[in-house]
């Protein structure tokens, strides 16, 4: 582990604990393997004196049980010590496959059920952690970061409240809006990135990519999405183009006014192999929709790239732009909840973000920095050179 080194110039700030709630187990349970793997493989001079106690351990999962009455009322209880540990809690606000009683009815956890929860774990904790970090893949309500009538702050205030509950950290992944944590300025706050994760996941699935400005494009499907188009683009070495949304301010439809067009802004597409970028697919219908306009400009194979493969509208939509040659791959990753629909779709390729957190984790533990990891650009730039090489070589 190239960490290593590093890591072990510093002692463990408490006992590393992991409490992933029921709606992030699967993902935790894999950053929990690594983690095992790390550290009983790790050797250094220290690891008899009193500060690595409990160091070693065959899994660092804490359990939470979150016991609902017959009213949908819950609470938390964790069946052990957790005194002096650094805690990390996970949890998954977007995970709807799962399910409680309420009132003798079936009903499906909304991202509200799921903050509750969050509540209840730290509360439950009862401020006896000497350090605790949220890791919301995630971050709850981020669509609603900002006021543009007279609206709820959902984000913002959520921000607030578990920052007052003592929580030291709270970490995300590719925040819609980063500029929220100007809600809480003293506390810390990270936003993740999974850029690195998305090359290896398509380099991995893809053999025959040519990365250079006169075969690859980065698209920004609006200009929300501009930053991480930007970043991409610049690391990789090609050219971008961005669309944006001309809409009817006139009209009110679903809550919002309806796009009249999407203007393109960028060099030319034809004949390029193209990667839309976005921080979320929840319909999928601009997604779809940049897709199309792409087309007409005789783009060569689309990549829907997105962290967060939300597919409120189910996979119908991608199953025809797929069959009908307007898309190639799907590229999302493990952050949130995965249908087994989705799992068995060919066109999907999943990016594994277990050996990230992990990391975060291992490196968070031990009082020291990420900065490193928070910027894969020599890790892509060395990913991508060993990517050209084996082509040449083939």
């Amino acid at each position: 582990m190239p960490n290593d080194e590093r890591i072990l110039e510093t002692i463990p700030t408490g006992t590393l604990g992991l409490i992933p709630t029921e709606s992030c187990m699967e993902l935790g349970k894999k950053v929990d393997a690594y983690l095992t793997g790390w550290r009983e493989n790790r050797e250094h001079q220290h690891k008899d004196e009193f500060a690595f106690k409990d160091y070693y351990k065959d899994s660092y999962i804490i359990k939470p049980y979150t016991p609902r009455f017959g009213s949908g009322e819950a609470k938390c209880i964790i069946k052990q010590s957790v005194r002096g540990y650094d805690i990390y809690i996970m949890v998954d606000v977007t995970n709807y496959s799962l399910t409680y009683s309420l009132c003798g009815h079936e009903n499906h956890m909304s991202p509200d059920d799921h903050f509750s929860d969050l509540k209840r774990v730290i509360a439950a904790i009862g401020g006896k952690a000497r350090r605790i970090t949220v890791i919301l893949p995630f971050l709850y309500e981020s669509r609603q970061h900002r006021r543009t009538a007279r609206e709820s702050l959902d984000c913002p205030l959520a921000l607030q409240e578990l920052v007052s509950m003592g929580v030291d950290n709270i970490i995300t992944f590719d925040a819609h809006d980063p500029r929220v944590v100007n809600a809480i300025p003293l506390s810390g706050f990270e936003n993740v990135m999974p850029s690195y994760q998305f090359i290896k996941g398509i380099l991995k699935n893809v053999d025959d990519l040519t990365i250079d400005a006169d075969h690859l494009m980065i698209i920004s499907p609006d200009e929300g999405a501009t930053n991480r188009a930007i970043y991409m683009a610049n690391v990789l070495g090609v050219d971008m183009g961005m669309f944006y949304k001309r809409r009817d301010y006139s009209k009110i439809v679903d809550g919002r006014n309806p796009i009249v067009a999407h203007e393109f802004l960028g060099s030319n597409v034809k004949g390029k192999d193209v990667l839309i970028i976005d921080d979320m697919i929840s319909s999928g219908e601009s997604m779809i929709d940049t897709a199309k306009e792409l087309k007409k400009r005789e783009a060569n194979r689309i990549f829907l790239v997105s962290t967060f493969g939300l597919f409120t509208n189910g996979l119908k939509a991608f199953d025809e732009a797929y069959e009908s040659g307007l898309i190639y791959r799907v590229v999302t990753t493990n952050l949130i909840y995965q249908t087994p629909e989705l799992l068995s779709r060919e066109y999907y390729i999943s990016c594994d973000m277990s050996k990230y957190i992990a990391y975060i984790i291992d490196t968070l533990n031990h009082d020291a920095s990420i900065s490193d990891l928070l910027n894969p650009y020599d890790r892509i730039q060395r990913y991508v050179k060993k990517y050209m090489a084996k082509q040449e070589n083939h």
